[in-house]
């Protein structure tokens, strides 16, 4: 078992940690833990960006393959997570090059997603994503305006 703060005390280590950096005292930092710790932030934010375009091209997904239950709730959804991923991005210049594989991970698990809440089989959707980003994110993609 180890010792070390970072493995007893998670909260108290990053406390520490940011009181070397910042008095510059690099040489007492945990650097090789401080390395491993923002390197999972980066992997946090690509899962992010997925993460939110699952959900998204889901949504997309039951909004084009069920009409009939189509609602407020849904197209929420869909306008709530559109604003989101621009916002993600927004935050996250650097993940826009990655977009075509996030769009390609997302939908394989949107498409499961949307098997398993509309009750259709999964062989009822696209086997890849049939939109664009440019559609994926517009605003009136495939939404009626006329639901109340």
């Amino acid at each position: 078992m180890s010792n070390t703060l970072y493995d007893q005390d998670f909260f108290a280590w990053t406390n520490e940690q940011v009181r070397l950096l910042r008095a510059g005292k690099l040489a007492q930092a945990d650097i090789g833990h401080i390395a491993e710790e923002i390197e999972t932030m980066g992997k946090a934010e690509k899962r992010e960006l997925v993460s939110r375009l699952t959900v998204l091209l889901a949504h997309l997904l039951k909004w084009q393959y069920q009409p009939e239950r189509r609602g407020k709730s849904w197209r929420n959804t869909i306008t709530t997570q559109r604003l989101d991923v621009a916002d993600h991005l927004a935050d996250n210049p650097s993940l826009r090059a990655r977009l075509p594989q996030s769009i390609t991970d997302a939908y394989k698990r949107a498409r499961l997603a949307a098997a398993n809440e509309t009750d259709l089989d999964t062989d009822a959707f696209p086997t890849t994503c049939p939109w664009s980003y440019e559609q994926i994110m517009d605003p009136d993609f495939f939404l009626d305006r006329a639901l109340s």
